[in-house]
């Protein structure tokens, strides 16, 4: 499968905010046909930025909360694609940083990921007719080496890279590929300020920042 960005189809769940507006903003520029962004809150001012770096690439906004029942996903999904009849490539780049919300954090750093991944499955599964696609999963570093301070959305990050590497090797029956992308320290308001587990570390913020970081593009 090409894996040219050139006239794709894309639908970023997520895009809108720290990575995932800059990633979408490269995104643009890639001259792809049309960027599907779901994401829980609209920007109008962002997709209008975005429309305005390529006016070739057709940008749409759905709102999307990522911890919706699989059926709700899957109702959204065939709007999708029965407007643009198909889909290329599915990027997941929901996620959260807080582990005093132990079940937000795994409803939508992983469950919502797993739901969203199985519903755009129906559409492009090679069993079924379908196909394939792309599938880019956002992880983290943190999926291979946890931060201890944050030991529940480590886990999270830890659970989606198991969960893509599991889709990968299914590829040659499903048809669909998939690939995680693991940032490190990348400077966004997401890591500025987050609360470490049962409080054990209260300035673990300050003290991850301390550390070497990387702008988000």
């Amino acid at each position: 499968m090409s894996t040219t960005l050139t006239n794709k189809n894309v639908i970023f769940v997520a895009g809108l905010g720290g990575i995932g507006l800059d990633t979408s903003k490269e995104l643009v520029k890639r001259d792809l046909k049309n960027l599907v962004i779901l994401d829980r809150i609209d920007n109008p001012a962002a997709i209008a930025e975005l429309k305005a770096i390529n006016p070739k690439v057709t940008v749409t906004f759905y709102p999307y909360d990522v911890t919706v029942p699989i059926a709700e996903t899957t109702k959204l999904l065939k709007t999708i694609f029965a407007k643009l009849k198909t889909i290329d490539i599915l990027i997941n780049g929901a996620g959260i940083l807080d582990d005093h919300q132990i079940e937000r954090t795994i409803a939508v750093n992983y469950t919502g990921l797993v739901n969203t991944t199985t519903a755009i499955l129906d559409f492009w599964d090679k069993r079924k007719g379908g196909p394939g696609g792309i599938i880019c999963n956002i992880g983290s570093v943190t999926g291979f080496n946890a931060i201890y301070q944050v030991p529940v959305y480590s886990g999270t990050k830890a659970a989606v890279v198991n969960f893509t590497s599991s889709l990968a090797k299914l590829a040659p029956i499903t048809g669909v590929t998939a690939y995680t992308v693991n940032p490190g320290i990348t400077r966004t308001t997401l890591v500025h300020k987050f609360n470490s587990w049962l409080d054990v570390e209260p300035q673990v913020a300050e003290k991850l920042l301390a550390h070497p970081t990387q702008p988000s593009f």
